[in-house]
């Protein structure tokens, strides 16, 4: 997604400096190429070469540097960006952006590029929420800007208050989200579901199951990334939120049921990558069941199948087993009337639960099979989206 990507990472002068650093190693790590304009301001705090020698590339700080390179830097540089993002950004560097004033490298290259802009802001509380930055804000966000944050937390003067610049996990969301917009998924709406439901026994004990979500996750972001919109019903998990994706938290199999019927009514597609109980307790306590000497019984009563009474334009369900892989999967395909379904041996290394890899099985309606070796779960979300669009775009 991010490979030969040509971003630049504009750096202001904010105690979050740091956290830049970060920044450009993950865009670094995923193959994109980036060039890091620092304000005067930043290099007080990081200096230039703390970004140099991530990027491999020279570090632009200054308007006029003494070399014998003649190309007009933030004309050369905005000519071949893919995306510009700003992080930190102090409110200064809005103010100057929202006005046109262009007295420094960064603020000249923003003026120059036709490539999209985002802002993640850094700030005290009391500077962003001022009325001159929120009317710079709303100049900027009506000419196409992408402001991310800022967060609410302690402050670097230890007040408390919206300014906290956003996590880098969510910069790197947002810029994923920006870039793929006109993905071979744009203009379309997956539902995905994750994680594995929890039902009650009584206010303390749950019946649930061992799925992290991690396979789940990695669809909804993939499927953003590829320009969808996408909404994730999940089940609890240690999970953040994923960036620009509508999160709708559930904990029962009865109420992943109800989100999905909610949520599928315009949907192009719907993946249940998630774990959904098929068996219940049967009455719940109102209070706690106390420990005895004598043995408890629990009666349980099945749950709904969810992609058994659910319709969508395409359907994708999963299969975790521990014996006879395909055979099951096959009989789940067709009881459940999938398009395609994701089998995987939960046994198998690095391809049962809380694993980052995945080795599976793709099965399509008419009985082709796609056996994937082991790989990333990202990795497998592009194969299974694929897969999708194909089936879409029939």
């Amino acid at each position: 997604m991010l490979q030969d990507k040509n971003i630049i990472l504009g750096v202001t002068g904010s105690i979050s400096v740091y956290k830049a650093v970060d920044l450009a190693s993950k865009l670094v790590q995923a193959g994109a190429v980036v060039d890091v304009v620092m304000t005067e301001a930043a290099t007080e705090f990081v200096k230039p070469i703390s970004f140099g020698s991530l990027t491999k590339r020279p570090v632009i700080t200054e308007m006029f540097p003494d070399t014998t390179d003649y190309n007009i830097a933030h004309i050369s540089l905005s000519d071949r960006a893919d995306l510009v993002v700003i992080c930190p950004a102090t409110a200064n560097t809005i103010a100057k952006l929202a006005n046109g004033i262009a007295d420094d490298m960064l603020s000249c290259t923003v003026l120059a590029t036709e490539a999209p802009v985002i802002i993640a802001p850094a700030m005290n509380y009391r500077m962003y929420r001022n009325e001159v930055t929120q009317e710079n804000v709303d100049k900027l966000k009506s000419r196409g800007f992408v402001f991310i944050g800022p967060a609410t937390g302690r402050l670097a003067s230890g007040a408390v208050g919206q300014g906290r610049l956003i996590e880098i996990t969510e910069v790197l969301g947002a810029i994923r989200q920006v870039l793929g917009k006109s993905g071979d998924l744009s203009g379309r709406r997956i539902v995905v579901t994750a994680g594995g439901t929890q039902e009650p026994i009584d206010p303390v004990r749950r019946v649930s199951n061992r799925s992290s979500g991690k396979m789940g996750y990695a669809l909804a972001e993939v499927a953003r990334d590829r320009g969808a919109s996408v909404v994730l019903i999940s089940a609890p998990t240690s999970l953040p939120a994923p960036y620009g994706i509508e999160l709708v938290s559930i904990e029962t199999a009865q109420q992943m049921h109800d989100a999905v019927v909610k949520s599928i009514a315009d949907a192009d597609a719907l993946i249940m990558a998630a774990a959904v109980a098929d068996y219940r307790p049967k009455n719940i306590s109102d209070s706690k069941i106390k420990k005895s000497d004598d043995s408890l019984n629990i009666e349980l009563e099945k749950t709904t199948d969810i992609l058994s009474v659910v319709n969508a334009p395409v359907k994708v369900g999963f299969a975790a087993e521990s014996d006879d892989l395909e055979s099951n999967a096959k009989e789940k395909l067709a009881k459940k009337n999938l398009d395609l379904i994701i089998a995987n041996d939960i046994t198998a290394e690095g391809s049962g639960f809380d694993a980052d890899t995945n080795e599976v099985l793709i099965i399509d309606r008419s009985g082709q099979k796609e056996k994937l070796p082991l790989m990333p779960k990202i990795d497998v979300a592009h194969k299974i989206l694929d897969r999708v669009v194909a089936l879409i775009s029939k």
